[in-house]
């Protein structure tokens, strides 16, 4: 486990989440490409084949001063549980191609990726959504929300003079290594604000939540939670989410305009599986992730939005 400069407390996190994830690796890297890019390429260096290389180190195991690093941290080619913090992301990336503008210290970008085998992958960046917003902005009984979820892969703040502004993003890939897939789950959190260009739905930070919160702070506070999120989702499916889900729907009866397929309507929630429901003239249509991009009705095209994913 490295530590970067800002105080990670990695070994502490690597006790909390160890017991779910068993052989996991905690790594703080000062600046990355892509986080969810390094952890897809060690995947594929395994091969299924190849020898794994230190699928568990304790703690206090690091690297003597002496041993050169891998080209992707630690760890260069194993199927083992990775959590892969970039203090500095510079080549981030999210659905559809698109690229993320960070700057360092003001975000949070990092990536989980792990053997995974759910019974349904339907839904997948719904139940993580709901675990990240849950963390980050926890809800009493009747108590309105702040963050909200906007389908399938967004939390935006609530925001009283608009709709709602962009705060951070999921991005979900998976790689066939040998008889299993792994799946890295990517997240990026705008914590303060950025000179980013582009962006078509504006831009939030949670420093309007919190003004002193760091990078640090809030992977301690997701982490456990979206781990547990992965696990209980591997079990059971996007289901058990739903209800929560539901609660923070950014689009829930407003009116939506989609892409891939082309569509106008009002949205209706999302259905047991995850996929998206919109009622349209034609009757009410079930959207999948896939390449769908949706916008709320009088937003800028969602295709135009360059900061629209972080991962």
């Amino acid at each position: 486990m490295n530590e970067s400069r800002l105080h990670w407390q990695a070994e502490t996190l690597w006790r909390q989440l160890q017991p779910l994830l068993p052989g996991l690796c905690v790594e703080v890297v000062a600046h990355a490409d892509s986080t969810n890019t390094r952890l897809l390429e060690r995947a594929r260096l395994s091969g299924g084949g190849r020898h794994e290389r230190a699928l568990y180190r304790s703690p206090e195991a690091l690297p003597s001063r002496g041993e050169p690093p891998t080209p992707l941290g630690r760890r260069a080619d194993d199927t083992q549980p990775c959590l892969l913090v970039a203090e500095h992301q510079t080549r981030g990336r999210g659905r559809l191609g698109r690229n993320w503008q960070s700057t360092p210290g003001a975000s949070l970008t990092f990536s989980l990726s792990l053997p995974y085998e759910p019974a349904d992958w339907s839904g997948l960046s719904l139940s993580v959504g709901v675990a990240l917003a849950d963390a980050l902005d926890p809800l009493a009984p009747g108590q309105a929300p702040r963050i909200a979820l906007k389908w399938p892969n967004d939390l935006w703040l609530l925001d009283p003079a608009v709709v709602g502004r962009k705060l951070g993003g999921v991005l979900i890939e998976t790689v066939a290594v040998g008889r299993q897939r792994m799946a890295v789950i990517g997240v990026g959190l705008n914590l303060l604000p950025q000179p980013v260009r582009d962006v078509a739905n504006g831009f939030a930070s949670l420093n309007e939540l919190e003004v002193d919160i760091t990078p640090p702070d809030v992977l301690h506070r997701v982490a456990l939670a979206l781990v547990e999120a992965l696990r209980q989702h591997e079990r059971e499916g996007f289901k058990p989410f739903a209800e929560r889900y539901a609660r923070r729907d950014l689009l829930l009866d407003r009116p939506v305009t989609t892409t891939a397929p082309a569509l106008e309507g009002t949205a209706r929630g999302v259905a047991e599986d995850g996929a998206l429901l919109v009622e349209t003239a034609q009757g009410l249509q079930r959207l999948s992730s896939g390449e769908v991009s949706v916008r709320l009705s009088g937003q800028a095209d969602p295709a135009a939005a360059a900061a629209d994913d972080q991962c």
